[in-house]
């Protein structure tokens, strides 16, 4: 092969143009869709040496598209295709329209793979619904804390929820069983500090020069030992009301990373933390949502043995 043709083979960049399907997407998500094969390691490889381009600049893998955004993808080789079967995972859908769905995720279910865990809630729905242009999650719950949670099926949706969500307009109340006696009502609003352990586990601690957070509580019921929660999360800060409350010497029962591991221990309970209401305003019709998911079997029966 002459040297022309060398050059004819070798392959070369990609460049995208931003549309609306695109906007106020996270580059690395934007292109983990778009690189299906390429293992995510190598994306954000290639992300954080420039090789990446927007506009013909470098960007951090949190930038956000806008439409109209020239971006550059370099040659990459995908892997072969493997067929990975899915786990079904049966999810009480709480409400779908063409713009939104909303699920009832069990506790011990991943929001979305990484971390160990190869698929969750995003990707088996993906899977499940292949004729799907757009399925984004608007929100995330902790792998181990079940409830209600929102995907958007439009961008536009997403877009604006995330507004809302930013600006305190999506009323989220969680029902929380804890350690000890709580006051009758409580205002937490110490900052929050994510950082990442030796181990490369996240965590957070309360920390003043974090970023801010105001979570808000109301005793329902109590035995002298436990006391169940009704929380109101006000800002919407990573692991916010599990680290607020062990702050406040209310650990959640079952936390496995900021509660009592003794006494976790001797319960052997999940993480009593469930996403109970949901309330906003439709991102497209402005019509009024009220969504509401019933406490589940495990953490009723924990209720109703030792809080009744």
């Amino acid at each position: 092969m002459n040297d022309l043709s060398k050059a004819a083979a070798k392959p070369k960049a990609k460049w995208l143009v931003v549309g609306e399907e695109g906007e106020a997407q996270r580059i690395d998500n934007f292109l983990l869709r778009e690189l299906k094969g390429v293992p995510k390691s190598h994306v954000y490889r290639v992300l954080r040496s420039g090789e990446v381009r927007v506009n013909s600049g470098r960007v951090k893998p949190d930038y956000r598209l806008r439409i109209g955004d020239k971006v550059r993808i370099p040659p990459m080789r995908v892997g072969e295709k493997q067929t990975v079967k899915l786990r079904p995972l049966e999810l009480p859908i709480k409400y779908e329209d063409d713009a939104l769905l909303v699920v009832d995720k069990p506790s011990g279910v991943a929001v979305h793979g990484g971390s160990g865990v190869s698929f969750g809630v995003i990707e088996s729905l993906r899977a499940a619904r292949p004729q799907a242009k757009f399925l984004e999650l608007a929100h995330r719950l902790d792998r181990d804390t079940s409830g209600l949670l929102i995907l958007c099926k439009k961008r536009s949706a997403l877009v604006e929820l995330h507004r809302m969500l930013r600006e305190g307009e999506v009323g989220k109340v969680y029902l929380a069983v804890v350690k000890g006696v709580a006051k009758r009502s409580l205002e937490l609003r110490e900052s929050l500090h994510k950082y990442v352990t030796a181990a490369g586990e996240r965590r957070v601690a309360v920390q003043a020069d974090g970023v801010k957070a105001f979570t808000k509580t109301r005793t329902l019921k109590d035995d002298g030992e436990f006391s169940l929660l009704e929380v109101q999360l006000l800002t919407g800060r990573t692991h916010q009301i599990r680290v607020h409350l062990a702050h406040a010497g209310h650990p959640i029962v079952g936390d496995d990373k900021y509660g009592d591991f003794a006494l976790n221990r001797e319960l052997k309970q999940r993480l009593l933390l469930h996403a109970a209401r949901l309330a906003f305003r439709h991102p497209i019709t402005g019509e009024s949502m009220k969504l509401e998911s019933p406490l589940p079997a495990e953490m009723k029966a924990f209720v109703a043995s030792r809080l009744q």
